[in-house]
């Protein structure tokens, strides 16, 4: 666990102490830039062995592009298995310890639990809200903690659902009932940012903290007690993320992207947030917010202009994390507090139409990079988010280039005299050797990751993933897999990216949860294209450069087979079988966690209740303390907005300090 100590009845704050925060982006960096720069200088080496032609110079820029990325994910991951084996906390740099939860401190403090929904599966936001709610109220500590129910439901039945399950829900809860609010509102003005800030605007200020869940959220009683002795202990810091732990997962694809999540998310996150330190990113839920700091300084202007890089914020999270950064605030990655979870999509068609929504938030960030009043971290986390999608367009005019740079050169393979009058013929050289070494390279920066978190898994958590036998088969199970899907990925990215550029808008609905078997008819109609192309590609590369052909099959294995990998990995049945094989086995299935075990009981249990009175009864709801939350300008804050956060924030940690 992380370094934030605190004693039960020590009324003393010990803020996390953060050592060579400039030295570890600068060590990141340098050695992110040196690894790409190699890289880089090889490509050029071998592309420049007969002269560079225009389409060449092009391929150049857009291997750069990649690579670095490729880099940036090895340099986190190494860093994070470092840190990990050793059992090193990434923010304090000493040994890692639990966090203490301060009871005292809590009892001093109030916070709100509030999770935003918009036409959600009705019966699984209840089951998720009130497993959660019991959970604390296990530890003892409920009178400090409210939940809110925030729908923003514009369904007609689904809110009447949403109503008569929440009368129902209250009902059970009984004298508990008196911490538990739902409001819904008519008009979802500004979608989940509007959720948020009419919360901020009536009742925040009766509040400390919030800590955000999404609709497929859960979160257990002694992780909502972490976050919130880690908040106390950190008068500075306006949000501490966690990492989102999926579960739940019956599909062969669901239970992939679970087992892969947990398998090496956790040491990623630990090298991400030993170089990001103080200046984390937001992840929009799983997260503890500091309620004044961010009604202070996260009003989210409308952009000006059109798409993609004008209108509404959509993916604010981002954006919220670099505003806080901006004021002065500390914006925290807890790599390893456990008990907070999520779900995913079940099949890699709903996955996709979930990243197609990222896709467009992700772009829209890259018109804030000339914004002066951003810090240079928060303009990073800007790029890399955007390059994680865009790098698949990347990849796809990559493959495109060198297909026509195979065929042209195959075509011309005899033409020694380019020239008129040329005395003596042109060779061309092929630098066998140098190719296969930046081969290996590429292959070595993106699969070795996977080895460095199967190594830590096995030292420090092998008999919560079912043992060495099955961990190690469910990793090579997944490596094999994620190698053939992702074409695929490639190209719904690259389509996607596309479509954001072009102005195509995308509607953010709630996203299914439920595991489903994808039909044949929708897996080949957004398969069609894909899998025509990669025939006629494949047809093309094979005539010409037979060699080259052999390259490329890895992709084109992919995209030919695409309907029947979409079709089969949404299977049930299989994702079953692979369970009882042991193999995809994650810690909440084998360690089962009780906040889990109590969700599958509620969720059979849970119906909606048949209309009556009582089912309409409008709730109450508490009485609102009316505060501004103001929009923010991107622009660089003049010296006196500064000095004015800067008292801000003195007088906030004064009135933290005297209430403790």
């Amino acid at each position: 666990m992380s370094g934030i100590q605190m004693t039960s009845n020590s009324k003393k704050l010990t803020a996390t102490a953060m050592p060579f925060k400039k030295t570890r982006a600068w060590l990141f960096t340098c050695l992110a830039l040196a690894i790409t720069a190699y890289g880089v200088w090889i490509m050029f080496d071998i592309l420049n062995s007969n002269g560079m032609t225009l389409l060449e110079y092009a391929l150049l820029a857009l291997f750069s592009v990649t690579f670095a990325w490729i880099v940036t994910a090895f340099c986190s991951g190494c860093m994070g298995f470092i840190l990990q084996l050793l059992r090193i906390d990434p923010l304090t740099l000493k040994r890692q310890k639990p966090i203490d939860v301060n009871s005292d401190a809590i009892t001093q403090t109030k916070t709100a639990i509030v999770m935003p929904v918009y036409n959600e599966d009705t019966e699984r936001v209840i089951a998720g809200f009130e497993v959660s709610l019991r959970s604390l109220e296990k530890t003892g500590q409920m009178p400090h903690f409210d939940f809110y129910l925030l729908s923003d439901t514009q369904d007609p039945d689904i809110a009447r659902n949403e109503l008569k399950a929440w009368n129902a829900f209250t009902a059970r809860l009984g004298d508990l009932a008196k911490h538990t609010f739902y409001r819904r509102r008519e008009d979802n003005k500004h979608r989940k940012v509007g959720n948020l800030t009419d919360f901020c605007e009536r009742w925040g200020s009766q509040y400390e903290h919030m800590i955000v869940l999404d609709a497929d959220s859960i979160m257990t009683g002694q992780c909502m007690l972490e976050l919130t002795s880690s908040m106390i202990n950190n008068p500075n810091t306006g949000l501490i993320q966690t990492i989102p732990i999926p579960v739940r997962q019956d599909t062969f694809f669901g239970r992939f992207l679970q087992f892969a999540s947990i398998l090496y998310s956790p040491m990623l996150a630990t090298g991400s947030a030993f170089w990001q330190t103080n200046q984390a990113n937001y992840w929009g839920h799983n997260a503890i917010i500091r309620v004044e700091a961010f009604t202070q300084c996260c009003g989210l202007p409308v952009l000006k202009g059109n798409a993609p890089f004008g209108g509404e914020i959509l993916s604010h999270d981002f954006v919220e994390a670099s505003l806080l950064h901006r004021s002065g605030w500390d914006v925290l990655l807890l790599s390893d507090v456990e008990g907070s979870y999520e779900e995913v999509p079940s099949n890699i068609l709903d996955y996709a139409i979930r990243d197609r929504r990222w896709v467009q938030g992700n772009i829209q960030h890259l018109g804030l990079l000339p914004k002066s009043g951003l810090k240079l971290m928060s303009k990073m986390h800007f790029l890399f988010g955007a390059t994680a999608y865009i790098s698949s367009l990347i990849w796809l005019s990559m493959l495109a280039l060198s297909t026509l740079d195979a065929v042209t050169r195959a075509v011309n393979s005899d033409v020694y005299f380019n020239h008129a009058y040329q005395l003596f013929p042109t060779w061309q050289i092929a630098k066998t050797e140098l190719i296969d070494s930046l081969l290996f390279i590429t292959i070595g920066l993106l699969l070795l990751p996977k080895l460095l978190g199967i190594i830590v898994t096995l030292v420090h958590r092998n008999k919560a993933f079912g043992g060495t036998m099955k961990l190690i088969a469910g990793a090579l199970i997944e490596t094999v897999f994620a190698i053939i899907i992702a074409p695929l990925m490639m190209v719904f990215h690259s389509y996607f990216v596309v479509c954001v550029f072009l102005g195509k808008k995308v509607s953010w609905d709630a996203q299914p949860r439920e595991g489903r078997m994808v039909p044949w008819k929708e897996a080949i109609g957004y398969t069609l294209f894909s899998t025509i192309t990669a025939f006629i590609w494949g047809g093309v590369a094979y005539y010409y450069t037979p060699t080259f052909f052999w390259w490329l099959s890895p992709i084109l294995v992919g995209l030919i087979l695409a309907a029947p990998i979409v079709r089969y990995s949404s299977s049930i049945g299989l994702g079953v079988k692979m369970r009882k094989m042991g193999i995809f086995l994650c810690p909440s299935e084998v360690i089962d966690d009780d906040t889990l075990a109590a969700l599958r009981v509620h969720q059979q249990e849970i119906a909606i209740p048949e209309d009556s009175q009582a089912s309409f009864d409008v709730p109450a709801l508490p009485d609102e303390s009316p505060t501004i939350m103001p929009i923010q300008s991107f622009k660089a804050p003049s010296g006196k907005k500064r000095k004015q956060v800067r008292r801000a924030q003195q007088r906030l940690k004064a009135k933290l300090l005297a209430k403790l």
